[in-house]
């Protein structure tokens, strides 16, 4: 942030009140309102604070007019074509991107916190097997402040540092064990000779029956998977992270409340809502009876996947999830798959048709990560716990980012009371 001397004045009946301007290094200018109620009286109204700023942070910008996200700086094109997920939890957590000494410790390190406590395997089941594994990952992440008690001091940046490694290597173990859990399979163990996504994919598949070889193509898909979705500025879980961990939580607290904030279907759960409306449209030929209802404002109907709240033009991590979803496709020649030849269909429809053209609706991130996981095996159950592994290195960079303010103080959002006015309390005989 750069020091602006522009100020800006609120008038307010016959009182005038200085608002000095702050100046981001991108962005658009903001607004200093800290002293506005002490000073006025008033305060501002913004459902969903689309229009405040509620911190400072340096680690990932988003200009949605133009299409642009970045990772402290760097744009995720070049990142999704020359680096890995690895590389960006370090870049993310550090701020840049890591020597190649760097990067070997990091993957070391991350790589030997893989295995989960072991009474930690009793904890899941006390779930019911049919349980979501979203719920089953918010239980068993919260509880890891009952297993880990050697880091949960948020004042100890030692201790910082080990819970941040801890999560973002047994997230994937958790999320595994959750998907076996859920379909009856036994749990399988991480391999310390396996990548990051080449683990998930083993802990997912494997079986002891019989090896399971991860494809490298498919890795490199899951590993494209967590990279584009490792952070996103102050999203609804990102700002419910900052909100938890702001009173003082301890870490795996506040990411379970993220965790628990992602699976909402407006949020995280955005790639499974998109593939069971492709299901649900079930042929090509029913395309045209959905799209007039997708047109029609009366209808109810909401095209899923398509568009985006804050890209405006297009999403840049579609492009690179296209890609991915071509390679995955003709690697597991499914192309005659009803789900699939629908979600093409509508693909060429969006981007020629002028109403989804002109309304924006263009295939955007959740479009074709869906696409594909389910061509890879998983169910739409597993879709949000791949994406709250990804999302959690972003998390924790958010977190220790606000843990480390000098000024930071515990999130006390105001509200509008439109409610009754003092009143006195009547006995129950008398009402």
């Amino acid at each position: 942030m750069t020091a602006s001397t522009r100020i800006a004045k609120l008038m307010l009946d016959d009182k005038s009140f200085d608002l000095p301007v702050m100046s981001p290094t991108l962005g658009p200018d903001v607004l200093d309102i800290r002293k506005l109620y002490a000073q006025a009286d008033v305060f501002t109204f913004d459902p969903g604070f689309t229009s405040t700023a509620a911190c400072e942070s340096a680690i990932t910008y988003i200009d949605g007019d133009k299409g642009e996200l970045l990772y402290r700086g760097y744009p995720i094109e070049q990142l999704a074509a020359k680096s890995s997920h690895l590389e960006v939890c370090y870049l993310l957590l550090y701020g840049e991107l890591p020597t190649a000494g760097q990067l070997a410790d990091f993957t070391k390190t991350v790589t030997r916190h893989t295995m989960v406590h072991e009474q930690m395997h009793n904890f899941f089941r006390g779930f019911r097997r049919d349980a979501h594994p979203m719920a089953t990952m918010v239980g068993v992440v919260g509880a890891m402040s009952a297993f880990y008690h050697d880091s949960l001091d948020i004042n100890d940046p030692w201790q910082r540092e080990v819970a941040s490694f801890r999560m973002i290597a047994k997230l994937p173990t958790i999320a595994a064990m959750a998907y076996k859990y859920s379909v009856g399979q036994p749990f399988v163990y991480p391999k310390n000779s396996l990548s990051y996504a080449g683990n998930f994919l083993n802990m997912c598949f494997s079986v002891p029956a019989e090896e399971y070889v991860v494809s490298p193509i498919l890795e490199k898909a899951m590993d494209r998977i967590m990279m584009l979705h490792a952070d996103h500025e102050q999203n609804a879980s990102t700002s419910t992270v900052r909100l938890a961990g702001s009173s003082g939580a301890n870490p795996f607290a506040c990411i379970a409340a993220g965790i628990a904030c992602l699976w909402g279907p407006a949020h995280g759960g955005a790639n499974q809502a998109a593939l069971e409306q492709l299901r649900e449209i079930g042929t090509v030929d029913r395309i045209p009876e959905f799209i007039a209802k997708a047109k029609d404002k009366n209808s109810g109907i909401k095209l899923m996947g398509f568009g985006h709240r804050v890209y405006k033009n297009f999403d840049p991590r579609a492009t690179v999830m296209k890609e991915s979803a071509d390679e995955v496709l003709d690697l597991l020649g499914i192309h005659n798959n009803p789900t699939l030849q629908v979600a093409k269909e509508l693909e060429r429809i969006a981007l020629q048709d002028d109403y989804f053209i002109s309304k924006k609706l263009y295939p955007n991130v959740d479009f074709y990560s869906g696409i594909i996981l389910d061509a890879m095996g998983f169910p739409t159950s597993m879709f949000t716990p791949i994406f709250a592994i990804a999302r959690t290195v972003g998390w924790i960079s958010q977190w220790k980012e606000m843990i480390a303010e000098q000024n930071q103080k515990i999130g006390r959002p105001r509200q509008l009371y439109v409610g009754p006015t003092q009143r006195d309390y009547t006995g129950v005989a008398k009402r």
